[in-house]
C-alpha cells in the first residue's frame, strides 16, 4: 500500500503525537519515507483534525470531509459536560460563528482565536472559548504541525476552506461501520462504539447484519465481521512488532485484551493519557519503547514487562535499530538497549 492508501484502510492513524503516524507507518508498510506522509499533508491530500473519540487523527482530505459530520454528535455531546459551567448564558453557536468570522482572514493559532474571543467575551475563558469553537467546527491543523522535521504550535482552519470542498452531510454511518470492521475486525458492537465515541450504533449493525459474517468469543460476545476478511491459524508465528505512540492497535476496541493484558495497560497507561511505544512479542504488547537524543547520539530503550526469549530480544534490537535510524534520522551514532524487567 501507498501511504494514502493504508490510512485510509486505517480509517485514519491516531496522531496526538506528531511523529507517530510516521512510525505507524513505517511498521505497517515497505519502504516507507518521511517524504510521502509531509508532502501528503503540505499538499493538502492529508489533514490532521480530531475525530474519533474526539482526539486528533491523520486522515486523507476524502476522509475529513466525510467522517467529520457523522462524528458531530460526538462533539455536540461533549460540549455541555466539559464547559457547561464556563458557558451559562451563551450558546456554543455564537461562539462557533464568531470563531468563523475569525478564520475569514486565514489559519490562527489556538491562542490567537482564544485572545480575540475574548475580547468579545472579556468575563470568559480563552481557552475555553477556543476549544468550544473547535468542538463546533470542523478545524484542521494546518502545515507545518505535522511535517516531519517541522516545528510549531497547530495553527487552525476550516476543513471546507483549507481543503476547498464542502463537508459530506450526507455521508453514511454504514459505510464507516463496514471501514471499521474491514480494519479491526472482528468485533463487538461495544468495539465500535468505543473506537468512534458514538453511541448507539447497534441499530447501524442490525440494519448491516445481512452483509456481515458473525462469530463469538469463549465468553459468548457475538463478533461482526466483514465477509472474506482475513482470519489467520492461531498458530501462526508473528514476528516482535514495534508500535507507535498512540497507536490504533491499542486504542481501537473495547476489549482491548486481544492485543494487551490488564496489567501491560496498567504499565503504559499514565494519569495524562499518554500512551508510549509499545513493542509485541507474539502478537501481545510485551513492553514499551522510548527514544532519547543527547545531541547526534540517538538510544532506543526497550523496557519489556517480563524477561524475553532470546531470539525475541534479537530480534526487537534488530527492528530496534531500524526504527532509530528512520525516527533519529538527524542523529550521527545509534544504540538500542533492553532494560531488565521489573522484579
Amino acid at each position: 500500500m501507498t501511504a494514502l492508501e493504508a490510512m485510509e484502510h486505517l480509517v485514519g492513524l491516531q496522531a496526538q503525537s506528531p511523529k507517530a503516524p510516521y512510525v505507524g507507518l513505517w511498521t505497517r508498510l515497505k519502504d516507507f519515507r518521511h517524504d510521502e506522509l509531509s508532502e501528503l499533508l503540505t499538499s493538502r491530500r492529508a489533514v490532521r483534525i480530531a475525530l474519533m473519540r474526539g482526539t486528533v487523527h491523520l486522515v486523507s482530505a476524502r476522509d475529513c470531509l466525510t467522517l467529520r459530520p457523522l462524528l458531530q454528535p460526538l462533539f455536540d455531546r461533549g460540549v455541555l459536560p466539559t464547559y457547561g459551567r464556563d458557558l451559562a448564558g451563551l450558546e456554543p453557536r455564537e461562539v462557533a460563528d464568531a470563531g468563523m468570522a475569525l478564520l475569514a482572514d486565514g489559519p490562527r493559532s489556538a491562542a490567537e482565536l482564544g485572545k480575540l474571543l475574548r475580547e468579545r467575551w472579556p468575563d470568559r475563558s480563552p481557552s475555553v472559548l477556543a476549544n468550544v469553537f473547535r468542538f463546533a467546527e470542523a478545524l484542521v491543523q494546518t502545515p507545518p504541525r505535522g511535517v516531519w522535521g517541522a516545528s510549531g504550535q497547530p495553527v487552525y482552519a476550516h476543513a471546507e476552506d483549507w481543503l476547498g470542498s464542502p463537508l459530506d452531510d450526507g455521508a453514511s454511518p454504514h459505510s464507516m461501520v463496514l471501514r471499521y470492521l474491514a480494519a479491526f475486525g472482528p468485533a463487538t458492537v461495544q468495539d465500535i462504539q468505543t473506537w468512534s465515541g458514538l453511541t448507539q450504533l447497534r441499530e447501524i449493525t442490525e440494519e448491516l447484519r445481512p452483509r456481515l459474517r458473525t462469530a463469538r468469543t469463549e465468553d459468548g460476545a457475538e463478533l461482526l465481521d466483514v465477509p472474506g476478511a482475513p482470519l489467520p491459524d492461531p498458530d501462526t508465528p508473528v514476528p516482535p512488532l514495534l508500535v507507535a505512540e498512540f497507536d490504533n492497535l491499542i486504542l481501537s476496541h473495547a476489549d482491548r485484551s486481544r492485543v494487551i493484558s490488564d496489567s501491560a495497560r496498567k504499565a503504559i497507561y499514565t494519569k495524562n493519557a499518554q500512551i508510549p511505544g509499545t513493542f509485541l512479542v507474539d502478537g501481545f504488547v510485551h513492553g514499551k519503547w522510548k527514544i532519547t537524543q543527547q545531541r547526534r547520539a540517538a538510544t532506543l530503550t526497550l523496557t519489556p514487562f517480563s524477561p524475553l526469549r532470546e531470539s525475541d530480544a534479537e530480534a526487537l534490537t534488530a527492528a530496534g535499530a531500524e526504527l532509530l535510524a528512520f525516527a533519529a534520522d538527524r542523529a550521527e551514532t545509534f544504540d538500542v538497549r533492553i532494560e531488565q524487567p521489573p522484579g
